[in-house]
């Protein structure tokens, strides 16, 4: 027997700029089983209610991406998303556009940002002109190869990730977690000549800028897990180039000091980060903190089980130059 029709109040964000003086959320009633998805909903609202609702999607079944939005603020496919799940955690069902895009109409809003950071990381193989492959013939690879990649050929270009990314809302230079995970693809990808380069360049590019807080792999509805491939890409940098910038000597300074006491040093973390003659557009902030927390400026003991620690770095340690 098939589930029983429910309420369902959907608010829905509605805007067109130069039109419109501020956003507004329209409420429409409807009448849903709970399965239904949110996009079948907003698909009904628009053929039954108010055919004037702007919004983006093409396949209806989680392959194209183009139904992203945030629901109830969650960046999802609006297609694998049933309505029910949100209706009981929410009480109602909150349609909002993308963020970190700018917004053309309701719901649909101007992806140029995010294919603009995917350009920039030159998505594709850069072959050695000094040993071209032979016309019509393929450049295998071995399966243990093809594992390297993860999942990030799944990726379906939804920009979920970048939605949900705090760390493009707080600085334009940071590239956006889908464009670093295909930047990942082809670092690892054998046939690729230009490994050092990208990591080398990406060093300085806003790989550093990531805050590490895994929204982005939350909101993948591929499983890329594009947080994960980030961290790989940070280990790979320092190993291509050591740490040559603030992001990479915090990160390095970090785990030295952390393995020296087995507790953190702060002061000397920012003389590892900044080095000395960088750490002086830092010194009024160092004051204001140094009188709320003189301690940060003394040299804490040695933790007891020290020896444990250092055997867990030990363990972690790169073997065979891996």
């Amino acid at each position: 027997m098939p589930d029983a029709a429910v309420p369902v109040p959907l608010e829905v964000y509605r805007f067109a700029p130069g039109v419109d003086a501020a956003p507004t959320y329209r409420r429409y009633d409807l009448a849903l089983t709970p399965h239904t998805p949110v996009l079948t909903a907003l698909l009904k609202v628009r053929a039954e209610l108010d055919p004037t609702l702007a919004l983006r999607y093409s396949c209806r079944s989680a392959i194209c991406g183009s139904c992203a939005m945030r629901i109830n603020g969650k960046s999802r496919l609006a297609c694998e998303t049933p309505v029910g799940p949100e209706l009981e955690r929410h009480g109602r069902v909150v349609v909002e556009p993308m963020a970190n895009q700018p917004v053309l109409r309701d719901l649909v809003v101007d992806q140029a940002p995010f294919w603009q950071e995917y350009e920039r990381i030159e998505p594709h193989l850069k072959l050695d002109p000094r040993h071209p492959m032979p016309e019509g013939r393929p450049n295998p690879m071995t399966p243990a190869e093809v594992e390297r990649f993860h999942d990030t050929p799944r990726c379906i270009a939804c920009a979920a990730c970048y939605s949900a990314c705090p760390a493009v809302a707080a600085d334009p230079a940071f590239p956006g977690p889908m464009a670093l995970a295909k930047l990942y693809r082809f670092v690892v990808d054998p046939r690729d000549a230009a490994r050092q380069d990208r990591l080398v360049r990406i060093q300085t590019e806003g790989l550093w800028l990531c805050l590490r807080c895994h929204l982005c792999t939350e909101a993948c509805p591929k499983d890329v897990r594009p947080s994960e491939r980030i961290r790989d890409l940070k280990e790979m940098a320092i190993a291509a180039q050591g740490p040559t910038e603030p992001g990479s000597r915090h990160a390095v300074g970090f785990a030295s000091n952390v393995r020296e006491r087995g507790t953190l040093q702060e002061a000397k973390l920012v003389r590892q980060t900044f080095g000395v003659l960088g750490m002086l557009p830092q010194v009024p902030q160092g004051i204001r903190i140094w009188r709320k927390k003189p301690e940060v400026t003394r040299r804490p003991g040695p933790i007891e089980g020290l020896d444990e620690l250092e055997r867990i770095y030990a363990a972690f340690e790169p073997k065979d130059g891996r």
